[in-house]
């Protein structure tokens, strides 16, 4: 199975690389963009079959390794 996770900060969470990205966008003429929220994507090949089984593992993963679950949201695809 194959799991997709997509980590963003929190709302409120100050996000010193997003500002940095919509300073750079909005140097090279792009000036419609209002904000920028940075975040990272994660891919796992996982040998589980069970898709509940494997959410719940990466569940787990995302809580003790993945996120840090103070200042970052997230969300996991099972495929």
């Amino acid at each position: 199975m194959k799991a997709r996770v997509h980590i963003t900060l929190k709302n409120g969470v100050l996000d010193p690389q997003g500002k940095a990205i919509q300073h750079a966008l909005s140097a090279l003429g792009f000036d419609g963009v209002d904000d920028v929220r940075q975040g990272k994507y994660i891919e796992l090949d996982l040998q589980e079959t069970n898709p509940a089984k494997a959410e719940a593992a990466v569940e787990e993963m995302c809580k003790k390794l993945l996120s840090n679950t103070v200042i970052e949201n997230y969300t996991i695809e099972i495929e």
